[in-house]
């Protein structure tokens, strides 16, 4: 008896009401909120994988400097080496 109870309360029509970015009215303190809050979030991604990113090439940069001085610290032939 309560699960057929719960399942009409759950499945009966009710009306349903769109906000007002979604019904058209694009210029309600609403929507403008609701894009700036898009932009906010975008901001806030493109700021992480920016940063993300930027590690690695920091990385790629080190690794690229290092093989440089290791390069140029080691005897061009076996035959310069001090044994």
């Amino acid at each position: 008896m309560i699960f057929a109870t719960a399942a009409l309360t759950a499945f009966a029509p009710s009306p349903l009401f769109a906000c007002a970015a979604c019904y058209g009215r694009s210029d309600s303190p609403l929507a403008s909120g609701m894009n700036w809050g898009i932009f906010t979030l975008m901001a806030v991604i493109v700021t992480v994988l920016g940063t993300f990113a930027s590690f690695f090439i920091y990385i790629v940069r080190r690794q690229n400097a290092f093989a440089k001085a290791m390069e140029q610290s080691l005897p061009q032939n076996l035959s310069e080496a001090k044994v």
